[in-house]
């Protein structure tokens, strides 16, 4: 028979992981070539200024999706970012119109090279280097958003 001690710590566990479980099912969410990616979504300005600013990793299911209002030519940067990364732009039918893959760190400041699309896009999503390769995504791969991300511009 279990100890009081034990039976509440073996509760306390449970009641953890079970919370992270929920935690991650409410995660935004996107799957590209059939591999899902755990989102942050930023949808204004302050939020894609710093984007993936100063961060020693990400983890390798997540990424970033920036929404845009309207679809237009982008261009990202990696000022002060420390994680290369691959950059892929998406049109406003989320399919893929040009990706800049293995894109370097950069602590250059404003002197650090512009990344832009190669057409007009909407959405932009930002991966650990080498995975667009590893997909193997080509132009006109589809992006699929899961529930909770809101597109509308």
């Amino acid at each position: 028979m279990m100890s009081d001690r034990l039976q509440r710590l073996f509760a306390l566990v449970t009641l953890a992981l079970s919370l992270s479980a929920c935690a991650n099912a409410d995660t935004p969410w996107v799957e590209l070539a059939g591999r899902r990616f755990h989102v942050e979504v930023v949808a204004d300005e302050a939020g894609r200024t710093r984007g993936l600013m100063f961060r020693d990793a990400l983890p390798a299911d997540h990424g970033m999706l920036f929404v845009f209002e309207r679809e237009e030519p982008l261009a990202f940067w990696m000022k002060n970012t420390r994680i290369p990364l691959d950059i892929l732009y998406f049109d406003a039918n989320r399919r893929l119109v040009s990706a800049a893959e293995n894109t370097p760190p950069c602590s250059a400041g404003n002197r650090c090279p512009n990344y832009p699309s190669k057409g007009m896009a909407r959405f932009t999503l930002e991966l650990n280097a080498g995975i667009a390769r590893e997909l193997d995504v080509q132009p006109g791969a589809e992006l699929v958003f899961g529930p909770g991300i809101d597109a509308s511009p």
